[in-house]
């Protein structure tokens, strides 16, 4: 097979993201209940407990803590922070949702040219945080050459040259 340029490990998808947890029955029912994933067989060799799932063509592997007192414990939502980003049909019906289920969340907005993303924040059992957007709005355009190596600075002067886009609205 030729080496595709930019893909050297000749990578073909995102696989699974492993979580550490405190409780792994409460993020199955987290990540069943609320995201949509369907647990899935597991290997019965491994000498751990923990549970896998799959939905939307990636899987999300829990494993339990051996120490969960001692998993740091994330309450303030910070769209900055580490996360997995879905996208959706309809960014009403996930919020309404979300508010139905009791689960607090942070809401924002990213403009671009004219087009609009908006986007949710909200934490799972143990503090990892999801993101639920309708990122698809936004076109991606591949960066070449220097145009790559330079646009976090080039973003940063945009930045200080305009305001901010991002509007954040914590809902409980």
């Amino acid at each position: 097979m030729k080496e595709i340029r930019g893909n050297p490990l000749r990578l073909k998808s995102l696989n699974h993201i492993s979580l550490l947890c405190r409780s792994v029955e409460q993020s199955i029912d987290f990540y069943q209940n609320v995201l949509g994933f369907l647990p899935i067989r597991r290997p019965g060799s491994f000498d751990f407990d923990g549970a896998w799932l799959f939905g939307f063509e990636i899987g999300i592997h829990l494993l339990q803590a051996t120490e969960p007192e001692k998993l740091p414990k994330k309450t303030k939502i910070n769209p900055k922070d580490n996360h997995i980003s879905f996208q959706c049909e309809s960014m009403g019906a996930v919020e309404k949702k979300l508010e139905e289920m009791g689960i607090e969340h942070l809401r924002a907005r990213v403009e671009e040219g004219g087009i609009y993303v908006d986007q949710l924040f909200f934490h799972d059992p143990d503090g990892f945080m999801i993101e639920i957007c309708n990122c698809d709005n936004l076109p991606v355009v591949p960066l070449v050459g220097e145009m790559a190596r330079s646009c976090s600075r080039l973003n940063l002067q945009l930045l200080q040259h305009s305001q901010s886009k991002i509007t954040p609205v914590i809902q409980q």
